[in-house]
């Protein structure tokens, strides 16, 4: 099995890497496959609404977007880390996870999501429910932990003092681990869950 990682700091190393390295050094005690990403040092713009992704199966703009598909579409779960900024996540990471979800055709039912979130203070939880929208209309289930999944920490690499937000990223990757592999079981057992044809509705009469 395989998590994918994508790390929304500027900082390669920064407080929101401590927070998903913690959970990196549990998924391989798992045995489960691991890969980080860098996103929020790369420069990618937002979706235009230009419609091409639904005719090509991916975004128009070949930049990171579509290299994280690919990753993507193999992976069982994806944890999508970010500070935050003014209550919200890195715009870099939010413009990638919007491209990503509209451009990629494949299905994402049941692959499994986690949203983690650094601050020095405030805007954790605001931040941390508008990433977990990205999974949650796309049919996969959220992992949860202990604790809403934050970790606190200012100045660089600070965040390896937040023993309990240490902790909370422990046991997230225990309990995606743990959600992963009985998925994995319920698919062979029962098969994914009965779907329906899309219906899409607006309100203008």
């Amino acid at each position: 099995m395989k998590v994918l990682l994508l790390n929304g700091s500027p900082k390669a190393n920064g407080n929101t890497a401590v927070a998903l390295h913690e959970m990196v050094d549990i998924f391989n005690k798992e045995g489960i496959e691991t890969e980080v990403i860098h996103v929020g040092n790369k420069d990618i713009r937002g979706c235009v609404a230009c419609g091409q992704c639904s005719k090509l199966g991916h975004c128009v703009f070949n930049d990171l977007v579509n290299e994280v598909a690919t990753k993507f579409a193999e992976a069982d779960g994806l944890v999508v880390g970010s500070p935050v900024y003014y209550a919200s996540a890195n715009a870099t990471l939010v413009a990638l996870l919007t491209r990503l979800f509209y451009s990629t055709p494949f299905d994402k039912t049941m692959k499994v999501g986690a949203a983690v979130v650094a601050a020095r203070r405030g805007g954790l939880s605001a931040t941390f429910d508008e990433l977990n929208k990205f999974f949650t209309i796309s049919g996969m289930p959220v992992a949860s932990s202990q604790y809403w999944n934050s970790i606190h920490g200012l100045a660089l690499g600070e965040a390896k003092e937040d023993l309990e937000g240490l902790q909370t990223m422990r046991t997230l990757a225990r309990n995606m681990t743990f959600l992963m592999k009985s998925i994995a079981l319920g698919k062979e057992k029962f098969g994914l869950p009965e779907t329906e044809q899309r219906i899409a509705t607006n309100f203008i009469r």
